[in-house]
């Protein structure tokens, strides 16, 4: 898949077309002042609802911006399919294109080598986001950079989320035992994500005073389809006896909702479900009540930010004025998402895009 966006420099030619009609400049000149920037990207999967979504705003942001700033922005969009060579051959190919910076979602965190050393080979800046590469590894060289959130944070919430849930409703707890059965729908195995949102998810609702039981879990690489039938085969084993699902992300918590629904089981016998990314369908679920609560990974703001430091290394070839982290990172923070706040959440505009 490749998406190209020009508009501003159009703007940018249109008005110096029209002065030099009339002032008889030279058009070389005038046009000269105009900036012109090609992004690379590489989604892992562009199947994965959270980073479509994101990539629509990156689109959406980098539209806005031509015309605000008059310049052409060119992106080029690539879909590695869950294949790390895929993406590796991805972006020898936007290196060899000329483009000015490249933006990676990594199919594998651990195996960033092959593109820091063609990027660092040809000069390229990398702006990897959305799945954070190993530290030692973003350190390799001045022109890497991350933009995303901090995951501890969002199993944080989730957990904190999950633990009011017990404690102010006395239907959570099914049986009445006064400990929390749960199920863990993780994302890839081993992944530091799934890894970190399910150990601090669990431990702080410990913290917070819940006794938990861990009935079992299931890895379902952060797809809705896996996640049915994985959701499927735990009832199949567990019975009615599971009163919590732990979901890593949306996607998963709406493959356990479509497992209930399937076996026909009454929604008022459902175990409460809590996802992370705050997805439109999750937020809609919320809404409805079918999920009971999500925590918002702020698609616009991560947009905004790779965009805006992308065109910053492109015409600067530096961050300029932009804050980063440690001179290497942008990142936004989550929200809790609970129904009664779900609605202002469904086409959220990040408070740095206003």
């Amino acid at each position: 898949m490749v998406i190209r966006v020009r508009k501003g420099v159009r703007i940018g030619i249109l008005a110096s077309l029209v002065a030099c009609v009339f002032t008889g400049c030279d058009f070389e000149k005038q046009t000269d002042q105009t900036e012109s920037v090609r992004i690379g990207v590489t989604v892992y999967n562009q199947y994965d609802t959270f980073v479509s979504s994101l990539m629509e705003e990156f689109d959406r942001y980098a539209s806005q911006k031509e015309e605000e700033d008059g310049i052409e922005i060119i992106i080029e969009t690539y879909n590695a399919a869950d294949s790390q060579s895929n993406q590796n051959e991805q972006v020898e190919k936007m290196i060899n294109d000329g483009c000015d910076v490249i933006c990676v979602n990594l199919v594998d965190r651990t195996e960033p080598a092959t593109i820091i050393d063609m990027a660092e080979k040809s000069d390229t800046p990398v702006i990897f986001f959305n799945r954070e590469l190993v530290e030692g590894d973003l350190g390799r060289w001045d022109r890497l950079y991350y933009v995303g959130a901090k995951t501890f944070e969002s199993g944080i919430m989730q957990g904190e989320i999950a633990a009011d849930l017990f404690k102010n409703d006395e239907e959570a707890d099914k049986n009445k035992d006064g400990v929390w059965q749960y199920i863990v729908l993780e994302g890839e195995a081993g992944h530091q994500d799934a890894i970190i949102r399910t150990e601090y998810a669990v431990s702080t609702i410990v913290e917070n005073g819940v006794k938990v039981e861990k009935l079992g879990y299931a890895i379902a690489n952060w797809d809705r389809a896996q996640a049915q039938t994985k959701m499927s085969h735990i009832i199949d084993q567990c019975g009615d006896s599971i009163e919590l699902v732990i979901a890593n992300n949306d996607d998963m918590a709406l493959g356990a909702i479509d497992a209930l629904k399937t076996l026909e089981i009454p929604q008022e016998e459902w175990p409460v479900i809590v996802g992370i990314d705050g997805t439109d369908v999750g937020l809609e679920a919320v809404i409805n009540g079918e999920m009971a609560a999500t925590v918002y990974n702020d698609k616009e703001g991560q947009a905004k930010g790779m965009l805006d430091l992308a065109c910053q290394l492109c015409i600067s070839k530096d961050t300029g004025s932009l804050t980063l982290e440690e001179g290497k990172y942008i990142r936004l923070p989550y929200a809790k998402v609970e129904p009664g706040a779900a609605d202002s959440f469904l086409h959220h505009e990040s408070s740095d895009n206003k």
